[in-house]
């Protein structure tokens, strides 16, 4: 019979990565106005991603309470619903509208991820307190104060997914929300130091989810709530902490039974930098186009050939191959052939996300769906692409002081022309804000008109594009501005 280590759980060491997560939560400032300003591009980008959401029945078949008709008083409002939810179910809702079309926020390194993903939680979170300081004659939260947990949420989560890659163990990203959404919930929750290594241990300790849902043969729509269930599921593990209930200090590091030794091969966690507002201030957006991140740059390049084959007169029609020069990432995660079965499976496939700009001239969220991708044409031009890896885009997209995402396209046509763009940086990254920012906004705007009254969005406009403004306002009243009586979820 092996040896069993009683060693009560508060006389082991707690696991540096855990307690570095919960000092940095509790201890350090944010003082950056890049970083504050940044965050509230996010944060508006982020909720306007979920109103266009809204538009689709798979997605708002999940929102609401678990039993119908359930009313939570002072409890978090839904942005574009009627719902009033305990803050766990409104975080997954919030995430869930969120992620639903691929089109908020990206993180790319070792690990890729999506980290506004984290504002289900956060948002529902410091509504509901809000509401219930109301209530009780306190002080409510601040958008201020969301800012601030957002900032740190995006750092928790990409400055792991620098050096660290879960899906190289078949693990998914969402892991990481769930660890970042304990982490800066607990703290806004009032979790005491002890408390808050509690939450983070247990989000370790969890099962994690597997990549399954996100390649083939499984691709599937779960990669669109899975970000939901994992902000949501932070907000339950604070909740729990917050009673007093134990933790497990060494959960990444107990031999055997270790996060590490039995999901990620018995290596440890490296990091390239300390926690601050690096992760926020250099955050991309997807500004243009809702395809996943490692193909705006084909996407972008892909618009402008389709102009130049117009101006020549020419067509997709006319195209023999079409090469990709691409990244190492690009080709593990949406290089495919063969049949595309669903809208999860098309959004993560470059040939999809190039051939729909050659022959339509644009990309939008209904591209994907089953009426447009019935089209024969999108299959004969998708067998005529193919990628091959250039090592120099590899290396800049790991590259802490470039992180490009570089596409190059070569259009070889029928009759000996070739065609050529590439795009280095997309629109969303920090090289390209002065050009970017502006059309976020626009984004932003063109979100608002698909829910809300004229008047309704002059009031969010007016708070939202205001950094005093929208940093003084306390959360309920903002949140407040999204529940409209045009709403129709």
């Amino acid at each position: 019979m092996s040896h069993l280590d009683l060693t009560p759980n508060s006389l082991n060491p707690t696991d540096v990565v855990i307690t570095d997560i919960v000092d940095y939560v509790l201890a350090y400032e944010v003082t950056s106005e890049l970083a504050y300003a940044t965050a509230r591009n996010c944060l508006i980008d982020t909720l306007g991603c979920g109103l266009e959401a809204l538009q689709y029945p798979a997605c708002t078949k999940l929102l609401g309470p678990i039993t119908p008709g359930t009313i939570v008083p002072d409890g978090a409002r839904v942005p574009g619903t009627s719902y009033q939810l305990d803050p766990v179910q409104a975080a997954f809702n919030i995430g869930t509208m969120i992620r639903w079309l691929d089109f908020n926020d990206t993180w790319l390194a070792a690990e890729w991820g999506h980290p506004s993903d984290n504002l289900g939680g956060i948002l529902a979170v410091a509504d509901w307190m809000s509401r219930r300081a109301i209530r009780e004659g306190k002080k409510p939260l601040t958008m201020k104060d969301v800012l601030t947990s957002m900032i740190k949420a995006h750092e928790i989560q990409g400055c792991i997914a620098l050096a660290n890659s879960f899906n190289a163990v078949g693990l998914d990203h969402v892991v990481l929300v769930k660890v970042a959404t304990t982490a800066v919930v607990g703290q806004m929750l009032g979790l005491t130091r002890q408390e808050l290594i509690n939450a983070v241990s247990l989000a370790w300790v969890d099962g994690q989810s597997l990549r399954a849902y996100r390649h083939y043969p499984n691709a599937g729509s779960r990669k669109s709530w899975a970000a939901g269930d994992a902000t949501s599921r932070g907000v339950r593990l604070a909740l729990i902490a917050k009673t007093g209930e134990m933790g497990y200090p060494s959960v990444l590091t107990a031999k055997t039974w270790g996060f590490y030794d039995v999901s990620f091969r018995g290596k440890e966690f490296q990091f390239q930098r300390f926690y601050g507002t690096y992760v926020m201030e250099n955050i991309l957006f997807k500004v243009a186009y809702p395809a996943e991140f490692h193909a705006q740059t084909a996407v972008e390049a892909a618009m402008a050939l389709h102009q130049q084959l117009s101006d020549m007169g020419k067509s997709y029609d006319d195209i023999k191959r079409i090469t990709i020069l691409t990244h190492a990432a690009c080709i593990r995660i949406i290089d495919k052939s063969g049949p595309l079965n669903n809208p999860a499976d098309r959004d993560h496939c470059i040939q999809y996300m190039v051939a729909v700009p050659l022959i339509f001239g644009r990309l939008t969220a209904a591209d994907y769906e089953d009426a447009v991708a019935a089209d024969t044409r999108i299959d004969a031009l998708r067998a005529k692409i193919f990628c091959i890896e250039d090592t120099q885009f590899t290396k800049d997209y790991f590259d802490p002081e470039k992180r490009s995402i570089a596409n190059a396209l070569t259009v070889e046509l029928r009759d000996g022309v070739e065609l050529h763009n590439m795009v280095e940086f997309p629109l969303g990254h920090k090289r390209r804000r002065s050009e970017g920012f502006p059309l976020l906004e626009l984004k932003f705007r063109r979100n608002l008109v698909r829910q809300f009254s004229d008047a309704r969005q002059r009031a969010i406009l007016d708070l939202s594009l205001s950094q005093k403004v929208f940093e003084e306002t306390p959360v309920h009243e903002y949140v407040d501005l999204y529940v409209d009586s045009d709403c129709q979820v």
